[in-house]
């Protein structure tokens, strides 16, 4: 395939399929040098789009309506592609089980729409060997096509980080496979276009695949002895924070935090492999073990806000808690397997009255996701009896001090800070109970 054939202007174009925080930022990017289609199954997310609006904040409104990108919901548009891109969610079930739906429905409709010399790229996050065992069945299937002979396939997994303006995709490196040489090169020169940072081309695609599912899961590693320390820290009286500034004194400590571990990627991605592995005959026992702390601490903050309200006289049951922050990350609008949801589901089963405030989120998405109100003015409902600054979200840096939070408190006023955002000896000298992980 002649990559001068794909330039701007030219005949061949680049499709990407699903357009969240992932392929959005690609479409745009690669609209940059190449004629790009971007479809979506969802009328509403093609209909904004159209209009220069895009509601996850990745890209800018003036970058939207100055793109070229052919935006869609028709799947018969993808048969103008001859390279087809492929980046949907890939979540979990409530079993922490993987939940192939996504992936596997836009296999499907891709297979329908493939046409001879076609390269299907997939970047959604799966577990080693996914693509050619699962996916390739389904192109040749719906196709009537025959790998390797009328189609090609590759992986190169997303590196996108939500909310980054400053490691932005075209500054991160790309890694790359195909399933022959050939289309591991083609695939190189393709995104090496784009991406200013480089390019790793990867001996196969298994390679590439667990590439991808192991970044996450070391980033979850770490985060769960984070949180095992400061477990342990907790009931020595130590505080946690305190301890990581002088351990990273010495030069080679990796300062990871603790916090909740939710989102799409770091509390989703160690679960395929583990999926994977079990599936093999091997059963995995440190990523697990790290799986289970993460998954814990929601409840553990709920926990120690309760223990804080009976030291301070409060009654538990109807006491009023502010929870400020909702989605999985700072400074972005996503809800998805956030674990501030933890903390509420927890309180609530305490008999707490529990409100929750996120000025990034969207209340239509709160509402279908958790069936959960969230309320616009923190004012409405004071006093509370306790707030829980859940994520780190650039307001409350910003625009709340401790004067703000007395002003919405009862007497004896607790601030439960999980990201450590505030100074603890200022909050204790306001007069606080202060607590943070």
């Amino acid at each position: 395939m002649d990559l001068n054939d794909f330039k701007k202007g030219k005949k061949e174009k680049i499709a990407v399929i699903g357009l969240g925080y992932v392929g959005l930022p690609l479409a745009v990017l690669f609209d940059t040098k190449y004629n790009v289609i971007g479809y979506d199954i969802n009328p509403q997310r093609i209909k904004e789009l159209k209009e220069g609006y895009d509601r996850t904040k990745e890209v800018e409104t003036e970058k939207l309506k100055n793109c070229q990108i052919e935006f869609t919901d028709n799947p018969q548009k993808i048969k103008e592609a001859k390279v087809i891109i492929i980046t949907v969610p890939t979540p979990i079930d409530q079993h922490n089980i993987p939940d192939l739906k996504p992936i596997i429905s836009a296999t499907k409709t891709v297979g329908k729409n493939i046409q001879k010399g076609s390269i299907v790229v997939y970047e959604s996050t799966v577990y080693p060997g996914l693509t050619e065992e699962e996916c390739v069945p389904i192109l040749e299937q719906e196709s009537g096509l025959k790998w390797k002979q009328d189609f090609n396939v590759g992986y190169s997994p997303e590196r996108v980080n939500p909310g980054d303006k400053q490691h932005t995709i075209d500054k991160i490196k790309k890694v790359v496979a195909g399933d022959t040489p050939e289309i591991t090169e083609f695939l190189a020169r393709l995104y090496s276009e784009v991406i200013t940072a480089g390019i790793h081309k990867a001996p196969n695609i298994k390679t590439a695949e667990a590439a991808k599912v192991i970044e996450n899961t070391q980033r979850d590693l770490n985060i769960a002895l984070m949180n095992e320390l400061s477990i342990i820290f907790n009931k020595m009286g130590i505080d946690t924070k305190e301890v990581l500034e002088a351990a990273s004194t010495k030069w080679n400590f990796l300062r990871f935090e603790p916090g909740l571990v939710g989102g799409h990627c770091i509390g989703v991605d160690p679960y395929y492999l583990t999926f994977k592995a079990q599936a093999i005959g091997y059963h995995p026992e440190v990523i697990l073990a790290g799986r289970r702390i993460n998954d814990y601490m929601g409840k553990y903050v709920a926990e120690n806000t309760v223990k804080k309200l009976i030291k301070a006289g409060k009654p538990v049951k109807d006491s009023k808690v502010l929870i400020l922050g909702l989605t999985f990350k700072e400074n972005i609008s996503d809800i998805r397997n956030t674990k501030v949801i933890d903390i509420y589901n927890e309180l609530l089963e305490y008999g707490v009255k529990v409100y929750i405030h996120d000025p990034f989120a969207y209340p239509d998405e709160v509402k279908h996701e958790y069936g959960i109100e969230m309320i616009k003015d923190i004012q409405q409902n004071k006093p509370y009896d306790a707030i829980i600054v859940a994520v780190k979200h650039r307001p409350f840096i910003e625009e709340m001090d401790f004067k703000e939070y007395k002003n919405l408190m009862a007497e004896h006023p607790i601030l439960i800070d999980v990201k450590g955002i505030y100074d603890k000896e200022k909050a204790q000298k306001e007069g606080f109970t202060y607590w943070r992980l």
